[in-house]
């Protein structure tokens, strides 16, 4: 099982029966694949849809059904297509229960740097700062480092995507929760060690007495369509 993989089926686990979920590009978008059996949950796209579930099979995609970032999705039985003026009303107004997000770097504050890339010219935030700020609950998925550098840093350099706190942050290696108090480590990976953890991780980190093995949902099968 791959880095990508541990952490979806991590953040599967946290999705609840009748939620309203949107998954951000890349990395979240594999939750749609591991939903827990006989769980509904309505994954929306900022783009402008409720309903998506995974990516259809090779050869059966349609150009009409894509998430933000422009791949392939599958929609579901009741799904809707709608514009983004609706789509933004949807998440400005607190309706999302959750946004699933990739991540750049997480500071010890518990602020989310995701928009820009160092080096590349970005067109601007897109939803991101708008799903930060206005989702009932943000979780962070993305691998723990990136080119040997820590993405949990103890100060941001890069900009913050909003000014408020994420609830949870999920890693191939670890669950940490941003607290008043600093960063809590919740969970390890199975088979990795709490100094494992430690030693790529560049901001303090709260460690309980017990710190238990995360588990990881079973579901390995596309949303039937």
């Amino acid at each position: 099982m791959d880095a990508k993989e541990v952490i979806a089926r991590r953040v599967a686990l946290e999705l609840r029966d009748g939620m309203m979920v949107n998954l951000g590009i890349g990395l979240p978008t594999l939750v749609a694949n591991y939903v827990p059996q006989g769980m509904h949950v309505a994954f929306q796209g900022e783009n402008g849809i409720i309903g998506f579930g995974a990516p259809p099979p090779q050869g059966m995609e349609d150009p009409n059904l894509t998430d933000a970032g422009g791949g392939f999705i599958s929609a579901l039985p009741g799904a809707m297509a709608f514009d983004s003026a609706t789509s933004f009303a949807l998440i400005r107004g607190g309706h999302l229960d959750m946004t699933v997000l990739g991540g750049l770097q997480v500071d010890s504050k518990g602020r989310l740097a995701n928009w820009m890339v160092p080096g590349k010219i970005v067109p601007g935030m897109g939803g991101a700062m708008d799903l930060v700020s206005g989702a009932k609950r943000v979780i962070v998925a993305m691998q723990h480092s990136a080119k040997g550098n820590p993405k949990i840093v103890e100060e941001l350099t890069l900009p913050p995507t909003a000014a408020r706190r994420v609830n949870l942050i999920v890693t191939e290696l670890a669950v940490i929760e941003p607290t008043d108090d600093g960063l809590a480590l919740r969970e390890r990976a199975p088979g990795v060690k709490v100094q494992d953890i430690v030693a790529v991780t560049g901001a303090n980190l709260f460690i309980p007495a017990d710190v238990p093995e995360m588990a990881l949902s079973a579901n390995s099968a596309p949303i039937d369509l």
